[in-house]
């Protein structure tokens, strides 16, 4: 068994293509690049190295609490 390391690239035969967000003995957490986050039983999961890049992904934006509260008070009216 191929000892993986946060950030390496991978493929899961049922996600596809993804990279490695968190490996221990117990969990394997992969970022997949069409599925989003999946946690899988280290003991069990079966990957395969990939040479494919990661996708650039827009950054997620939060809302600001001046929104937030817009939102509110629209809400109540």
């Amino acid at each position: 068994m191929k000892n993986w390391s946060k950030g390496d690239r991978v493929v899961q035969a049922t996600y596809g293509t993804g990279t490695l967000v968190e490996v221990n003995e117990h969990h394997t957490v992969i970022e997949f690049d069409e599925h989003g986050r999946r946690t899988f039983a280290t003991r069990l999961v079966q990957l395969q190295s990939s040479n494919e890049p990661a996708p650039n992904k827009a950054p997620r934006k939060r809302a600001t609490k001046a929104k937030v509260a817009k939102a509110k008070d629209a809400d109540e009216s």
